[in-house]
């Protein structure tokens, strides 16, 4: 009963009620069609440069919802974004693009939440008092290292060509792909032999899934998925694979709200002001948290499969939508 309340949160709340529920409400409720009005709002520049609180909810639930799960956040806040009409016109495009960075504080709050008593052990390891909190935080460093320095190089050009509609639906694809063939294979591989706890972890291990994070940078690959694959692939547990995803997690988003909110900020709050952002982050701390304990709970005794029907379904939905020149 909960996987399936679950499945369906994210299915309607990612996709279907901010996609094209919340967007064709708008259409009714203006009385013009939904194609014409983003059109319009494109070409004159009329958007207004408000935040409703019920556009910053739903941002920040589908955030909270997909930052952790292997569909890609960033992916289905750019879809849901455009096709509520936030950032859309130069007026506030870089506003918006701040906005759903920053709301990631309201995801990472929730695993410093949840998983307090692995950061503590980290921050002794960083004090020299825990030889496996030492352990895990230079693993840590070790793999958040390659993704850094390529964002940094290529962030302009990721922007400028695979952060469309088109390029996430294709990444979504071949994440399902990824899914449905990799995974059973390295898990069937890993039987009889013993996987490492996240206690174990290695170097040469951490800096294999920091190389394989660069793959995440493709809007719409989901971090968390190529973390957890790169973790089954060498060695680790499912569980420890999950929990070292949610904790490279800490750092990698850490550093990415930490710069924006930092250069970008005061733009930001110029744009939308403060309560709606505040809002988006709170919703995405809450629903964060329950994405967060059903998935740990889900793959205990389950596989990635149903994330892989998921990202198709995504994909169909995000297609049809570019298709209706909705998003």
């Amino acid at each position: 009963m909960l996987r399936r309340r679950i499945a369906s949160l994210v299915v309607t709340a990612a996709i279907g009620a901010a996609g094209l529920l919340s967007w064709h409400s708008i259409a009714a409720a203006t009385g013009v069609p939904a194609a014409g009005r983003i059109a319009a709002a494109r070409t004159t520049g009329a958007e207004s440069t408000s935040l409703p609180a019920w556009k910053a909810g739903v941002l920040g639930l589908v955030e909270g919802i997909t930052e952790y799960l292997p569909i890609s956040s960033t992916g289905h806040l750019h879809v849901v974004q455009r096709a509520l009409d936030v950032g859309t016109t130069p007026a506030t495009e870089a506003a918006a693009d701040t906005y759903t960075i920053t709301i990631q504080a309201g995801a990472i709050a929730a695993v410093l939440v949840l998983y307090r008593r692995r950061i503590a052990d980290v921050a002794r390891g960083a004090l020299g008092r825990s030889d496996t909190g030492r352990r895990v935080l230079v693993a840590v460093v070790v793999a958040f290292v390659p993704a850094a320095l390529t964002g940094v190089l290529f962030d302009d050009a990721i922007k400028d060509h695979l952060l469309e509609v088109g390029p996430i639906a294709a990444a979504w694809i071949v994440g399902a792909l990824a899914i449905w063939s990799l995974v059973p294979r390295v898990q069937s591989r890993a039987v009889g032999r013993s996987v490492a706890a996240l206690d174990e972890i290695t170097v040469r291990q951490a800096s294999l899934i920091g190389a394989a994070q660069v793959l995440a940078l493709w809007p719409g690959t989901s971090r968390s998925l190529v973390t957890i694959v790169a973790a089954l692939a060498v060695g680790l547990s499912m569980s420890a694979a999950v929990e070292f995803s949610f904790v490279l997690g800490l750092v990698t988003l850490g550093a990415a709200t930490a710069y924006d909110a930092t250069s970008s900020g005061g733009e930001l709050v110029d744009t939308f002001g403060l309560a709606t952002p505040l809002l988006g982050l709170a919703v995405a701390f809450v629903s964060a948290v329950v994405a967060v304990r059903w998935m740990v709970s889900y793959l205990q005794t389950r596989d990635l499969r149903i994330f892989a029907v998921y990202r198709v379904l995504a994909a169909v939905v995000a297609l049809a939508l570019l298709a209706g020149d909705i998003v």
